[in-house]
């Protein structure tokens, strides 16, 4: 089994999760600010080959009603060229709502506004990695 990184991505951010190697649990790694593509691709092949991840797996903001809108697309085509860009497989995973739990989880664990900010993306894109690990495990 090899390690799976989960993205949310964002116009600001990416938030990157990394899976143990048996696929169980989720862990946050950090959030990257982007800066252009190529920097931003440049990090993530940094953390592929570090965590050594044999797949990738990237939010889809699907619209509450299941469509696809603008900013899924986008999503969609950030999937398309790391898959392009790593030749590893790129699953999507529907994030819908996964940033408002993850800012209940923080305001939960009283978190600081100021410190949410830094860590809000990162712990979503744990939660969508341990969603999609959490389904494919039934």
């Amino acid at each position: 089994m090899t390690r799976l990184l989960g993205l949310d991505v964002g116009d600001k951010t990416i938030g990157v999760a990394v899976s143990d190697e048996l696929g169980w649990t989720a862990q946050g790694v950090e959030t990257i600010k982007r800066q252009s593509k190529e920097k931003d691709f440049a990090r993530l092949q940094e953390l592929i080959a570090q965590y050594q991840v044999g797949a990738i797996v990237v939010g889809l903001p699907k619209n509450m009603n299941g469509t696809i809108g603008p900013r899924a697309e986008l999503c969609q085509s950030f999937g398309k060229l790391l898959q392009e860009k790593t030749s590893l497989p790129v699953h999507m995973w529907d994030e819908r709502l996964t940033t408002m739990a993850a800012e209940r989880m923080l305001i939960s664990a009283d978190v600081s506004r100021q410190k949410r900010k830094t860590v809000i993306d990162k712990m979503a894109a744990t939660l969508i990695l341990q969603g999609y690990m959490d389904a494919k495990s039934r």
